[in-house]
């Protein structure tokens, strides 16, 4: 099993519309650690960790993101996997 990290910043209509929440449920879905929080200027930033094609279904979801949301960019940086988080949550 391929353990990697991808750090993404989504840009678009992506606060305010259930996208900590939702993003976080996928995620633990898909048993990923790490977390996300919304940014000063409207983006959310999402740090996430574990088997590699989880993470590749992680960041096509956020592409889409929830019902309410209008994703207009995703960027990914793929990281080194760390180990340093237990469970995924909302960040403040």
């Amino acid at each position: 099993m391929d353990l990697c990290r991808a750090h993404l910043w989504i840009r678009g209509h992506v606060q305010g519309v259930n996208y900590r929440s939702s993003t976080r449920q996928q995620a633990m879905l898909l048993g990923l650690t790490g977390w996300v929080k919304n940014l000063r200027g409207g983006q959310v930033e999402v740090v996430a960790e574990g088997n590699e094609d989880a993470l590749k279904e992680l960041v096509s979801w956020c592409r889409r993101g929830p019902e309410w949301a209008t994703v207009e960019e995703v960027k990914v940086r793929w990281e080194d996997y760390t180990g340093e988080f237990s469970r995924f949550g909302i960040a403040w």
